[in-house]
């Protein structure tokens, strides 16, 4: 089943609830991992695209973890969420990306308060990627990839599989203790 939505829309977020409730009954795990970035000088980049950007990412999460958790909390088991945020949401900022970076940390203080709000029926946790070959990052300049590649330990962008490796862990019944938890997936950086 594919539900098709707007997350950062709250109508859109109620009518996927309801098509996931009337088609499962329950929900094990809830990934939030959508995001936009718009990469231009900060004198450039118009109120317009930053607001967009903190209301897909921040916004979005805020919704999903808000009526899904909701729903999830209410279930007669324990439940996860799990986030994606980035570590431009921790240390690694660019001022090019400061929308982007400002929603990746709003998303760590969404999911702080979640897994304060939803102990102890859900886990709720954040994975912080740094770089990953990603259609977002596929045309970056290669002086630009180049100086990230040595920066990081094991000198290359992870692969999408690596995270989701991390995220596939935290959202399984393995987890039975990880909560309240950001953990970098970076390479070492």
């Amino acid at each position: 089943m594919v539900c098709y939505g707007d997350i950062a829309n709250e109508e859109d977020v109620k009518r996927m609830l309801e098509e996931v409730k009337n088609t499962f009954g329950t929900l094990d795990v809830l990934v939030n991992n959508a995001g936009i970035v718009y990469d231009m000088e900060i004198e450039d980049r118009p109120t317009t695209l930053f607001e967009e950007t903190m209301h897909n990412n921040a916004t979005g999460t805020y919704l999903m973890c808000k009526y899904f958790g909701k729903f999830m909390y209410e279930q007669d088991k324990i439940t996860r969420i799990v986030n994606v945020s980035s570590t431009n949401g921790i240390d690694c900022n660019f001022p090019t990306s400061i929308d982007y970076d400002a929603s990746k940390a709003a998303i760590i203080s969404l999911t702080k308060n979640f897994a304060m709000e939803y102990a102890p029926k859900i886990l709720v946790n954040a994975v912080a990627p740094g770089w990953i070959n990603t259609e977002m990052n596929k045309d970056l300049p290669k002086d630009l990839v180049d100086e990230e590649i040595f920066k990081i330990y094991l000198k290359r962008f992870a692969e999408p599989k690596e995270i989701a490796s991390l995220i596939y862990y935290l959202g399984s019944e393995e987890n039975t203790f990880v909560n309240n938890e950001v953990i970098k997936i970076d390479g070492g950086y």
